[in-house]
């Protein structure tokens, strides 16, 4: 009785030790849920990328509105007899150095 108790606990203390420190122990799993949570938490973040080029894409493609406002904050374009004027602050202009004269 006392052979098959010794068995039992030396069984039960190599079962434990593969569980705490083994291959795929608790600590592994740990790292893995983190690791998932972490994935997830990214995956979420690029989803609403995502669906925030998603929506961009549609209204480029059924909205002209878009287009136009594009081509006017990006590339400066302005439509047919519109009158375009730059309105400076003094900082740029000192910037700038137009108000600079240079004898």
């Amino acid at each position: 009785m006392a052979r098959l108790a010794i068995v039992l606990l030396v069984l039960l203390g190599m079962l434990q030790y593969r569980l705490w420190f083994g291959n795929n122990a608790l600590k592994d799993h740990w790292q893995l849920k983190a690791d998932i949570g972490r994935i997830q938490k990214q995956n979420a973040e690029l989803k609403k990328r995502n669906d925030l080029m998603f929506a961009e894409v549609k209204d480029l493609r059924h909205g002209l509105s878009a287009v136009e406002e594009r081509a006017r904050n990006e590339l400066g374009l302005i439509r047919d007899g519109e009158t375009f004027y730059r309105v400076l602050s003094p900082q740029d202009q000192t910037e700038n150095g137009s108000t600079k004269h240079n004898d």
